[in-house]
C-alpha cells in the first residue's frame, strides 16, 4: 500500500469547516514537496479541540484511493 508524509497545521474552526462539509477535500504537501489532496472525512479521525497538528502517514490504494491516517507526531 503507497503511503505519503504530510504536515497539517489546520486549526479549530479550518477542521469545523471540513466537519460541516463546507471543506470536501484537505489540501497540503508531502514532506518531499508534493501536493497531496485527501478526503476532509479523513481529519475526523486525528482531530482534537486545538485542530489538526503535527506529522501524518497516509495510506493510499494502488488505485490511488485514500485508506487510513496515522498520526507520526
Amino acid at each position: 500500500m503507497p503511503t505519503i508524509d504530510v504536515v497539517i497545521e489546520l486549526s479549530a474552526e479550518a477542521c469545523l469547516a471540513h466537519y460541516e462539509g463546507r471543506a470536501g477535500r484537505v489540501r497540503t504537501r508531502s514532506l518531499d514537496g508534493r501536493r497531496v489532496v485527501f478526503p476532509a472525512e479523513a481529519l475526523r479521525r486525528v482531530v482534537t479541540r486545538d485542530g489538526v497538528h503535527g506529522i501524518f502517514r497516509l495510506h493510499f490504494s494502488t488505485a490511488g484511493r485514500f485508506q487510513a491516517i496515522v498520526r507520526l507526531e
